[in-house]
C-alpha cells in the first residue's frame, strides 16, 4: 500500500486483547506495558509475515490491512494472519494465566471492502491510516467476537473462494446496523470459545 492517498479494496483485520483491563488493574505499570507490547509485537509479526500492514493501536486493540496482490490472495493472507495470531497467543495466554492467575485471549474480526488509505493526523504526528465503512464494520465485528473467536463477514468468506468451504465456520446471528441491511457473519474458534469476554 502506498503512503499516498488512495481508495482501494482491502481486508481489514482487528484484534483485541480480552481480559487485559483486569490484568492492568492488578499488575505494576511496567509489567502492564511489557505485556501490552508482547501482544502488539505478536500482532505485528502475524500481520507483516503475511504481507499485511499495521495501521494503528487503540487501547488494547490493533488494526491491520491487507491489499497487495489479487483479492483472493490477500483475503487468504488475512485469514492466515488471524489464525496465526490466535494460535501463537495460546502459549502466551497460558503463561500469563500461570504467572498472574487470570486468563487472557484474543478476539478478532476480518472484513473486506473499500477503504481510503493515506497519512492523517496532527502535523508532526501523522500516521498511515484507513477510513471507510469497511473499517467501521470490522471494528463492530471485533466487539461482537467472543474471547478466542475470529468473526468473518460473508463478504470476506466469498473473497476466500474455496478456502471458506473447509474452515468449519459457524453462521452466527447477523450484525444489525441502523437503517442498513444486516451483515451476515460467521464465527471461527480455533479450539473452543472461552467463558469470559
Amino acid at each position: 500500500m502506498s503512503p499516498n492517498a488512495e481508495r482501494r479494496e482491502a481486508v481489514i483485520l482487528n484484534a483485541e486483547l480480552r481480559n487485559f483491563t483486569r490484568l492492568s488493574e492488578m499488575l505494576p505499570p511496567e509489567k502492564v506495558l511489557e505485556l501490552a507490547n508482547d501482544f502488539f509485537s505478536l500482532c505485528a509479526m502475524a500481520i507483516t509475515a503475511n504481507a499485511g500492514k499495521v495501521l494503528s493501536v487503540q487501547n488494547d486493540a490493533l488494526v491491520g490491512a491487507f491489499a497487495t496482490g489479487v483479492r483472493k490472495e490477500f483475503a487468504n493472507r488475512a485469514l492466515k494472519s488471524a489464525q496465526d495470531l490466535q494460535r501463537e497467543f495460546g502459549t502466551l495466554g497460558e503463561q500469563w494465566q500461570k504467572d498472574f492467575g487470570l486468563p487472557a485471549a484474543i478476539s478478532a474480526a476480518v472484513h473486506i471492502g473499500e477503504a481510503v488509505f493515506g497519512m492523517a493526523g496532527p502535523i508532526a504526528h501523522q500516521q498511515f491510516v484507513a477510513f471507510g465503512d469497511c473499517v467501521s464494520i470490522t471494528e463492530r465485528l471485533m466487539h461482537r467476537a467472543r474471547a478466542g473467536e475470529v468473526i468473518l463477514s460473508l463478504d470476506f468468506m466469498k473473497a476466500l473462494g474455496t478456502t471458506a468451504q473447509i474452515l468449519g465456520a459457524e453462521e452466527l446471528p447477523p450484525l444489525e446496523l441502523h437503517k442498513r441491511p444486516p451483515v451476515i457473519i460467521y464465527g471461527m474458534a480455533l479450539e473452543k470459545r472461552l467463558d469470559f469476554t
